[in-house]
């Protein structure tokens, strides 16, 4: 089988937000987008635990032919991207909390980062703020309420928005700058995020330098490709194939609304 399709591993819908960026930066590419929904969602599980599934994952996107990896969820990157770097020779990307232009951005005014509590408690997340965050404004906030949001296909904003509010609830909001969107998840609700927030608050992630850098490494490999035809994506949950129609649905209007 020609390794000539892009895989993006996630534990379930989030990675859709860093996969929706690529169409727009690499819309000649395949790609082969892995939701891991049986053992979705990862931020709860032990490092172990994350660790083989995302082996797993990856073994059988390279048997389905996969010239790159975008590991698009934060918690998988931050348990096994290193280890899979050492095993594999095509390029891997992951994805971090967006710290770095957040702590540059916020110009002295505190930084919120929200992401799974596996991430925020692993050494990679703490030795990224103690490498950019010289001012100690960044503060942290686990919010595994919205994985579980997105993996029941709860998008009403309606539903969304009492929890960010409740969520946020005794945060002074007047003494930061930046919100990062530390789990691929959160992109989905960011319409929320701007409902809830003051408009004086910036919210980034890291999808769209993620995918920029993955450009770049194509590039300078002389893998792009010049499909006219490209574009296409196989989903896979859990590595079996997925059919369910309204599944698919639910797949593709997420990629046409981030």
């Amino acid at each position: 089988m020609n390794a000539d399709k892009i895989g993006f591993l996630d534990s379930g819908f989030g990675g859709i937000t860093v996969l929706s960026e690529a169409l727009r930066q690499l819309p000649k590419e395949n790609y082969i987008y892995y939701a891991d929904i049986e053992h979705v969602p990862y931020g709860t599980k032990t490092k172990e635990e994350v660790r083989q599934y995302v082996f797993q994952a990856v073994e059988f996107m390279v048997s389905q032919g996969i010239k790159a990896l975008v590991v698009a969820c934060n918690t998988a990157t931050s348990i096994a991207v290193r280890e899979l770097r050492n095993m594999y020779e095509f390029p891997i990307l992951g994805m971090e909390p967006a710290v770095k232009p957040a702590v540059q951005n916020g110009n002295g005014k505190r930084v919120l980062v929200l992401a799974t509590a596996l991430t925020l408690r692993e050494e990679k997340f703490h030795n990224l703020v103690q490498r950019v965050d010289q001012e100690h404004v960044v503060d942290y906030l686990p919010f595994p309420e919205l994985v579980e949001l997105a993996e029941n296909m709860v998008f009403d904003y309606e539903k969304v928005i009492p929890v960010i509010k409740k969520k946020l609830d005794g945060y002074n909001l007047n003494n930061y700058k930046t919100f990062v969107l530390g789990c691929t998840h959160f992109p989905i609700y960011i319409n929320a995020f701007k409902e809830v927030l003051p408009p004086f608050i910036d919210i980034i992630d890291g999808s769209e330098g993620t995918i920029r850098y993955l450009k770049l490494l194509l590039e300078e490999r002389h893998l792009i490709s010049t499909n006219i035809n490209g574009g296409n994506i196989v989903f896979f949950d859990s590595g079996r194939l997925i059919q369910n129609k309204d599944r698919l649905n639910t797949f593709k209007w997420l990629i046409s609304h981030c």
